[in-house]
């Protein structure tokens, strides 16, 4: 792989952005129009149901055509000119400060633009017969163009007060889409209701865990704000590359920013929700991994690389959380049997290749988003795949009650297949030129840093290759492991799914192939970043690239070859069998929901009952008290106001002869 720099600077995210003129002025319609269908469908309500999805879509494919439109726009530009803002109006003014709202349109966000539009379309498409039976289809519509208009929010924003707003209507949107399956009629079977009552569950977990990494952001735009007076893009990054803000600084905002990523791009240590997000409409879960809310981690990341670039130490730790996270899905994924689940620990793993890019600075920052866009495809490609195997198989996700699903559902082993020698890395696929890129880039630097985080790198693209093969040998091959009976889950009869599932799936799988290798050419892609993210001279990898590259496929042969042998050569049990202690802590995530029940959720249950106990019998105690005495006196004064004009007489004749035994007193 060639690290040819595109242009000598040592970073830019200082240029200042140019208006933005013509078509480039109108890009807020993208934000506009799925907003709008979205409000139109819920305030309509029922009223919308016959048609309501057709409206959903017909937003979804104009987002779609507009956004390669404006990319094709911005392509036509010189480069000094593609970084471009609009201002769209005053938020509001409080004394000094004043907020303004507009749309930043420049490469990073086009990019950006283009996953979440085309790739969302064709999952618009694809839910389409994915919900036909769904009595709240048209709701379920609504809430997925909901989710495309706020994650087009949070790229498109000129600052990170925009950016703010898109963060938290992906937060509402996922919480939304999670637990879009929360109730269940009254005379619904007890098991059916049991999973509606886990899927409410599951979006509150998400929610909640979202909110926490939200404190972060929240932080940061505080420290921007003390700082440098502003959370403008403008304003923040040239600011902390011209030595404006201390690295103390830089810092403190960089750590908290990271924060705010791992909540949103389920990084280690709050990624526990990513596995229970999989209670949603398996469309949802195509949207969230492929093209929204957990690649927003990866953008902060990127859009804010000026200031890690002025924090070492926050960038090192951005590498450290990647590397960590990248072992941690891998080793999970090894393990899970729900196929829905594996993809999640797949997305949490590659998500921390992407981490572990931008933590290595200028030379990762393009290999990161590259990365990011070619795993988009790839991932709603395995994903609508899942639900594909899903609609034939009764709605069953354990994968060791499939097997041999290649003889009646050829498209979707095709395309799936496509999608799984893409996430592996083989050439010519996509996810060699871009993964690839990361692990060598990870092997550049001096010390024992680079033999660490390389050789992380390299060690979970072998992890990587058997888990996916794993799940894919699985489902698709060895013995047939499902009965058209009754069985303990159900009689089922494998079928296709119809063309508004599959046709999605074979275009996704065309970019799966090709898209890599296309953006590869002639540094396409690293060049069309480099008025956004620069690009920064380097010194060699500390092994010979063709080395690191030679490796990386004998691991990920070896890890094929392992998954072979044991779940298609050897036959796979219908049933979980005890294992040792590691496949049995990742079964169970590592223990992270037992950790953070111990460290968080346990200690605050304790300081809740703590308070209320000191609420009830210390200050109701005292309240208590104090209103004893005031009803006591008022009773005592109660009493002496009789009525009686003698009592009155004795009570001032008794105050008169205090008052002279006082003064007689006075003068001894």
């Amino acid at each position: 792989m060639n690290f040819t720099p595109l242009a000598v600077q040592a970073t830019s995210q200082d240029v200042l952005a140019v208006p933005a003129t013509g078509l480039l002025a109108y890009a807020w319609l993208l934000i506009a129009i799925p907003a709008a269908s979205a409000a139109l469908l819920l305030v309509l309500g029922r009223r919308s149901d016959k048609w309501g999805h057709w409206l959903a879509l017909a937003a979804a494919g104009f987002d779609a055509c507009f956004g390669l439109t404006l990319i094709w726009k911005l392509l036509s530009l010189p480069g000094s000119q593609r970084v471009t803002d609009y201002h769209l109006w005053r938020w509001f003014s409080a004394g000094k400060w004043e907020l303004d709202l507009g749309v930043r349109v420049d490469p990073l966000s086009l990019t950006f633009v283009g996953l979440v539009t085309f790739v969302g379309f064709l999952i618009h498409v694809y839910s389409v017969a994915y919900m036909s039976h769904d009595r709240d289809r048209r709701r379920f519509f609504a809430y997925l163009n909901l989710f495309v208009a706020a994650m087009l929010t949070l790229v498109l924003g000129d600052s990170y007060l925009a950016l703010f707003v898109g963060w938290e209507g992906v937060g509402l949107a996922s919480y939304l889409l999670i637990g879009f399956w929360n109730t269940a009629d009254a005379d619904a079977p007890d098991a059916v209701k049991a999973t509606s009552a886990k899927n409410a569950v599951a979006a509150k977990k998400a929610f909640v865990m979202n909110r926490v990494g939200d404190m972060g952001l929240l932080a940061a735009m505080m420290a921007m704000m003390s700082v440098v007076g502003s959370v403008d893009f403008d304003a923040v990054l040239p600011a902390a590359t011209t030595g404006a803000v201390s690295t103390g600084w830089l810092t403190v905002i960089g750590l908290f920013l990271l924060v705010a990523a791992c909540g949103k791009s389920a990084q280690f240590p709050l990624q526990a929700w990513l596995g229970d997000a999989m209670a949603g409409p398996t469309p949802v879960s195509a949207l969230i991994h492929a093209a929204t809310m957990v690649t927003a981690g990866v953008y902060l990341m990127v859009r804010s690389g000026a200031i890690y670039q002025g924090a070492p130490d926050a960038q090192l730790a951005v590498a450290i959380i990647g590397a960590i996270t990248l072992l941690f899905g891998a080793i999970v994924g090894c393990a899970k049997d729900d196929m829905k689940k594996v993809l999640a620990a797949s997305t949490m793993s590659q998500i921390g290749y992407m981490m572990l890019g931008a933590g290595l600075g200028p030379i990762g920052y393009a290999f990161a988003i590259f990365h990011l866009l070619t795993h988009g495809f790839f991932k709603a490609q395995l994903f609508l795949g899942a639900g594909s195997v899903m609609h034939a198989m009764s709605d069953q996700v354990n994968m060791r009650r499939f097997g041999n699903l290649r003889t009646a559902m050829k498209i979707t082993w095709i395309t799936m297949g496509i999608g799984w020698i893409a996430i592996l890395g083989l050439p010519p696929f996509s996810g060699f030129f871009s993964k690839d890129k990361i692990i060598e880039a990870a092997f550049v630097g001096e010390g024992v840093r680079p033999w660490i985080l390389g050789s992380i790198a390299l060690i979970g693209a072998g992890i990587t290759a058997f888990y996916m093969s794993r799940l894919f040998f699985m489902i698709f091959h060895g013995k047939a492991r499902w009965t058209t009976e009754a069985d303990l889950e159900g009689p089922v009869h494998p079928h296709e799914s119809s063309p508004w599932m599959t046709v999605p799936m074979i275009i996704l799988s065309v970019f799966s192939v090709g898209l890599g290798g296309a953006l590869s050419y002639g540094n396409a892609f690293t060049n069309w970043l480099t008025p956004v993210v620069g690009y920064h001279e380097h010194g060699e990898p500390v092994v010979a690239a063709p080395v690191i590259m030679a490796a990386t496929l004998i691991l990920v042969v070896a890890g094929v070859a392992l998954a072979w042998v044991m779940y298609v050569r050897r036959p796979v049990a219908t049933v979980v069998q005890p294992s040792n202690v590691l496949v049995e802590a990742a079964r169970h995530d590592l223990y992270q929901d037992n950790l953070n029940e111990a460290v968080a959720m346990r200690p605050g249950k304790a300081l809740a009952d703590g308070a209320d106990r000191s609420d009830r019998y210390v200050i109701d105690g005292v309240i208590a008290a104090l209103v004893a005495t005031v009803k006591g006196s008022g009773k005592a004064v109660t009493a002496a106001q009789n009525g009686y004009a003698r009592s009155y007489a004795a009570y001032m004749l008794v105050g008169v002869v205090a008052l002279l035994i006082a003064l007689v007193a006075a003068q001894i």
